[in-house]
């Protein structure tokens, strides 16, 4: 980007934010309401990171990931989670095969559907922790290991999982690590009443909506490259850092001091992974926006999505009523944005 004269950069900008408006209205023709929604899983598209939704059944989820791949010129891939579903049902595995030339048999890798480019990893939470742990390396490093052999995915990738929350029956708590790796979670809610109207012409009258490919994979990556060019000042990357070292109890920066939310309430807080996607997503905020460097409002706007499924409450917490989006509101409230200088 360094290269480039500020007319080309601001060029490109343009573009994109003419892109990520297109894929969002093209989205709408088919989900009614939910723009934070839509707004989540297309940040999370460009800034290189997988999204997990959560939301009780029949609120669009699998529809939503379902029309974004539509959108999008990359082979999807759609994995139905169910207890019985094993980590080779995912990834693939070694299968016997005859060579017809030499008559002898050999073992031949044989692809599960997670190769593909987008990835919709459906109720993830009803799969057994054995096969939801399958998704770990896919989903950080983007290659799956098996039998001591390293296959790479084909990049752009993404995986989009969908859970109900886990009071429902039949479902299984994601491993702290897994849910470590998703950039965003974010909760789909119910429909409002003019939405719900919206929704039932549309999906009990004769013709369904269609949508229409915006954008294929070279074109994605590249404005991953244009959004990882956005300038990110000190002051506001010694913010994103408080934010989320105000999340560890006892820490130099918890939030509200020794008598504070995060001493009361957090048993494990946020990971240097929460940093990222603060940083990450709000260079995505930035741009959609008009401009090519964060403030700390774009880093306020994303906090929660990148947070939320990032601290592990204790039982005080559950015995007050206090959930993660409660205290990352909290934690927002009680983290100056001016900046104190240490390791700046």
């Amino acid at each position: 980007m360094s290269e480039e004269t500020p007319a080309a950069v601001k060029a490109q900008c343009e573009a994109f934010r003419a892109t990520f408006k297109q894929l969002s209205d093209e989205i709408g023709k088919v989900l009614v309401g939910q723009h934070e929604v839509i707004e989540g899983v297309l940040t999370c598209l460009f800034a290189g990171g997988n999204v997990l939704l959560e939301g009780v059944p029949g609120l669009g989820k699998t529809l939503l990931v379902r029309t974004l791949s539509e959108t999008l010129h990359l082979p999807f891939s759609r994995i139905q989670f169910t207890p019985d579903l094993m980590p080779a049902d995912v990834l693939g595995t070694n299968i016997v095969m005859d060579d017809p030339e030499t008559g002898q048999r050999k073992f031949v890798f044989q692809k599960g559907p997670i190769f593909a480019q987008v990835i919709l990893a459906d109720e993830i939470n009803r799969a057994t922790p054995k096969t939801q742990s399958a998704l770990l390396e896919a989903m950080q490093e983007q290659r799956v290991t098996i039998a001591g052999n390293s296959y790479v995915m084909d990049k752009p990738f993404i995986v989009l999982a969908t859970q109900n929350p886990i009071e429902q029956e039949g479902t299984y708590p994601l491993p702290e690590a897994q849910m470590d790796r998703f950039l965003f979670k974010i909760n789909v809610g119910y429909a409002k009443l003019n939405e719900l109207m919206v929704i039932i012409d549309r999906t009990t009258g004769s013709e369904m909506p269609s949508v229409s490919a915006i954008i294929d994979g070279p074109k994605i990556l590249e404005a991953r490259e244009l959004i990882r060019g956005a300038i990110v000042a000190p002051h506001v990357k010694e913010y994103a850092a408080r934010l989320v070292l105000a999340t560890h109890p006892e820490g130099q920066f918890a939030a509200g001091g020794q008598a504070g939310p995060t001493n009361r309430y957090v048993r494990c807080g946020a990971s240097p992974r929460g940093a990222q996607a603060l940083i990450l997503a709000g260079k995505v905020k930035a741009i959609t926006d008009g401009r090519y460097h964060v403030s700390n409002r774009d880093i306020q706007d994303v906090a929660l999505a990148a947070l939320r499924h990032r601290l592990l409450l204790n039982f005080e917490a559950e015995a007050d009523r206090i959930d993660p989006d409660k205290l990352v509101k909290q934690i927002l409230e009680l983290t100056p944005t001016e900046p104190v200088g240490v390791g700046v």
